[in-house]
């Protein structure tokens, strides 16, 4: 994959789709005089779009080819650990193996408000249908470089979780694996292997990623408490829309990283390059004001995420409007109707009676 410049490629919120200018397909988009007279249209809107000048590559918190520091136990602004193994071509998490677990960590904490993060990955084996596991881990947390059973890094964690699952752990779920979920933790939550982490996750997506015979993409975006995760997984060169939340709260000072483990199952969980770009997005001075690096983790909700249940599409759905809540919701629904028909009944028959005796 050729270098993303600043100037390859166009975001565009709604669209569903970014032009990054790789090599051998189609260029960028609109030019600059089509996007200037579409800002001038949309009016307010316009705050929601940034072109390419106003997102810039961060080199000390990316991942880029060629790795520095082949053979050594670090690279230059990276940690590994575990099973990790540095090639001039990939870095390798876990090999096709039982029982392994590997990470690499960004060496610095990061102080961007406003960033997105493009991942470029690989997960492949010789593992069958559901004879796989157990995916790869995308983290911006607190802590660093402490192993655990969480796809090999510590549970209870503070910060981001996106965990890319390729094995179903719960026989009962409806999803459709490999799956996509997004976690938010401030230490008091604790990921539930057993049930691929339901009770803990924001929103999720099914997402085709393993074993495909060309390159994979994620991409992370974090603006203004909205975090987007985007998938290119079919070698379209265009982002599909994965995850769209809200009222999410993320301090700065936290470090990037990628983790994966394999437990009885196992595959080859690869990363190419994690490129961080920063998003050039204006603040209210109240915002300015705040310490970023005080913020507790959170997420504004309505619901909690345990009132989430599964959809057989493998998305999530509000619990209200789902499982015995339908049943009860047309019960309730068939006595009314009942009542109605009762009572309807009852006053056209009273009716009938005063018309006789009137006449």
């Amino acid at each position: 994959m050729a270098a993303i410049t600043t100037s390859g490629w166009i975001w565009r919120w709604g669209w569903g789709r970014r032009c990054p200018g790789r090599s051998g397909l189609r260029g960028p988009g609109p030019g600059p005089t089509i996007l200037l007279l579409f800002l001038l249209l949309v009016g307010p809107v316009a705050a929601d779009i940034t072109d390419g000048n106003s997102e810039h590559l961060k080199r000390e918190h990316s991942l880029i080819k060629p790795y520095h520091g082949i053979g050594s136990s670090s690279t230059l602004l990276w940690d590994f650990q575990g099973s990790t193994m540095l090639t001039s071509q990939y870095v390798r998490l876990t090999p096709d193996e039982r029982s392994k677990e590997g990470s690499i960590w960004n060496h610095l904490p990061c102080f961007l408000k406003d960033w997105e993060m493009h991942v470029h990955f690989k997960v492949h084996g010789a593992g069958k249908k559901n004879l796989h596991g157990d995916g790869i881990a995308l983290w911006y947390t607190r802590d660093r470089l402490v192993p655990g059973p969480v796809f090999g890094s510590k549970d209870n964690f503070h910060g981001l979780a996106i965990f890319l699952d390729t094995y179903p752990n719960d026989e009962t779920t409806e999803r459709v694996f490999p799956y996509i979920s997004v976690m938010v933790n401030n230490g008091s939550l604790s990921y539930d292997h057993s049930k691929d982490g339901r009770w803990t996750e924001l929103a999720g997506c099914t997402a085709d990623f393993r074993n495909r015979d060309h390159d994979t993409f994620l991409a992370v975006r974090y603006s203004r408490g909205r975090l987007t995760v985007m998938t290119d997984l079919e070698d379209k060169n265009e982002w599909k829309n994965c995850i769209d939340i809200t009222g999410v709260r993320l301090p700065t000072g936290y470090y990037f990283g990628a983790s994966a483990g394999t437990g009885d199952l196992s595959d080859n969980h690869d990363i190419i390059s994690m490129k961080l770009f920063q998003l050039m997005v204006e603040h209210t001075p109240d915002e300015e004001s705040i310490d970023w690096t005080k913020i507790e983790p959170s997420v504004s909700f309505l619901k909690s995420p345990k009132d989430n249940v599964d959809d057989p599409t493998g998305n999530f759905r509000s619990g209200p409007l789902t499982g015995w809540r339908v049943f009860l919701l047309l019960l309730c629904a068939l006595l009314g109707i009942i009542v109605c028909a009762v009572v309807g009944a009852v006053v056209f028959q009273k009716r009938q009676e005063r018309n006789k005796r009137f006449y």
